[in-house]
């Protein structure tokens, strides 16, 4: 047993610890799994804990060659049920889990009947682990989980600050037109993107901003890798691609995962393991099942997207006066500093045509005949699940790289909508209709299910994204 267990190559796998970076780490796990990989999958410990809280404290035992392990993050222990603070924990992974990584590691290396580790895949955002890597003499693959365009403006975050375009020289700067006036027209693949577009840790004024440095160190940083990985398809960010091949270490495009992973068999004992941190709830599937075909508009603004109360009341009324049918799903820390109540003449008003659920099996509820429209923050995992199932968004985007995809989405691949920060009602409510009866969001429907069909090729048996990763673990992972 444990000469055959010598033999299997064994992937170590760690993500950054926020709902949008496991997904697509455990589905990329998950692949691997079924093509012959001893899997270790590591969470932090505050997550870990959420996920056996959102799927069952044994559901993660007994799994055939695919491990969880854990390690701390280094900031003060908590029980809550949200997702961390952001700056804090890009602070704390980059100084204090290098060390409790490594003593896994060896931990690891250390167990009978356990292959040695021959690989690391790594969030973009955990390099510390490229340390690790090369005491092992092992290769790490980074996996940067946003889209191409969101991973080239921070690849050139340094010449942005180099050039003393950030930071901003004033607080007026961010709201004075300055940031969509600014035009970079230097960056390969981005040709003409505004100051705006670009991921929003450039909103700063403050040269030690946390996140902008973080995310400027860990760019720089991915040069040092074995190889970078993108849950992204050739023929959606062509020439972003092009241009990103001749700056980054090998580049391997190897998405949508979600349809990658529909290949592996449904007997498979991987096959069901999920990464939702919220318990979803599956009324939402059985109350679209009693809706007509395209007929009702999916409201998530993902993981870590807050607004105030005012804001959200603006969503509430702009959806109630649409007319429309709609899910909305409302986190109960979405609302900042304050509960996400709504106003009881909203709840009377709607009862009959909107349901409200606090986390749903998103990915089931995209793919329902139901869903017509996705009002969305414009994260990636979202972006690619929209795009994966024929659906166009109105974008509302937060924070990072959802600039950067709203951008594309709505000027390049012509599949969403933007309504900007300062939510109205009556905006909110013209745009819903546009989305879902007007000219613009039938020529947006048509194109979204044009990019849909090149999704589902890249992913078959030939396509670019299935070649990449069969490329990735001869020439990469299988390597050593």
């Amino acid at each position: 047993m444990g000469s055959i267990a010598a033999q299997k190559p064994h992937a170590v796998c760690i993500s950054y610890p926020a709902q949008g970076h496991v997904n697509p780490m455990l589905k990329l796990a998950k692949l691997l799994h079924f093509r012959g990989f001893h899997i270790t999958f590591v969470n932090t410990e505050y997550n870990h804990r959420r996920l056996l809280r959102s799927r069952g404290p044994h559901s993660l035992d007994g799994l055939k060659d695919f491990r969880f392990e854990t390690i701390p993050d280094g900031l003060p222990p908590s029980s809550a049920d949200v997702t961390q603070d952001i700056p804090a924990l890009c602070e704390s992974t980059s100084k204090n889990c290098l060390a409790p990584f490594r003593a896994l590691l060896g931990k690891l290396n250390g167990t009978p009947n356990l292959p040695r580790i021959s690989c690391i895949i790594s969030d973009g955002c955990m390099s510390f682990t490229l340390d690790a890597a090369e005491e092992l003499q092992i290769p790490d693959v980074l996996f940067w989980t946003p889209s191409a365009c969101g991973l080239m403006g921070y690849l050139h975050y340094q010449k942005l600050i180099d050039r003393g375009i950030v930071p901003l020289k004033d607080e007026s700067q961010l709201t004075n037109g300055h940031l969509e006036s600014v035009v970079i027209d230097w960056i390969p693949g981005m040709e003409n993107i505004r100051l705006s577009d670009l991921p929003s840790f450039v909103r700063t004024t403050e040269p030690h901003d946390i996140l902008l440095n973080f995310l400027n160190r860990e760019a720089q940083r991915t040069s040092k890798a074995a190889a970078v990985i993108l849950n992204s398809f050739d023929e959606f960010e062509h020439d972003i691609l092009q241009a990103m091949a001749s700056i980054v270490p090998p580049l391997y495009t190897i998405g949508p995962l979600a349809v990658l992973c529909d290949q592996i068999p449904d007997d498979a004992e991987v096959k069901s393991l999920g990464s939702n941190l919220w318990k979803e709830d599956t009324r939402a599937l059985e109350w679209l099942g009693t809706k007509e075909p395209n007929s009702v508009v999916y409201v998530n603004f993902g993981s870590i997207t807050v607004m105030t109360l005012q804001q959200m009341v603006e969503f509430a009324w702009g959806l109630a006066n649409s007319n429309c049918s709609f899910l909305w799903v409302i986190r109960p820390d979405l609302v900042r500093g304050d509960s996400a109540i709504l106003p009881q003449e909203f709840l009377e008003v709607t009862s009959q045509k909107g349901l409200i659920l606090s986390w749903v099996p998103q990915e089931q509820v995209l793919a329902h005949p139901t869903i017509a429209g996705f009002l969305t923050h414009s994260g990636w995992n979202s972006t690619l699940e929209s795009v994966c199932n024929g659906v166009p968004m109105i974008s509302w985007p937060f924070f990072a790289e959802q600039q950067t995809n709203c951008r594309f989405a709505t000027t390049k691949w012509g599949i969403g909508m933007e309504i900007d920060n300062n939510v109205k009602r009556d905006v909110v409510e013209g745009l819903v209709r546009e989305l879902m009866v007007g000219d613009k969001g039938k020529e947006m429907k048509k194109k979204a299910l044009e990019w849909k069909a090149f999704a589902l090729k890249s992913a078959q048996k030939g396509g670019s994204s299935y070649v990449n990763l069969d490329r990735l673990v001869k020439e990469v992972l299988l390597s050593s």
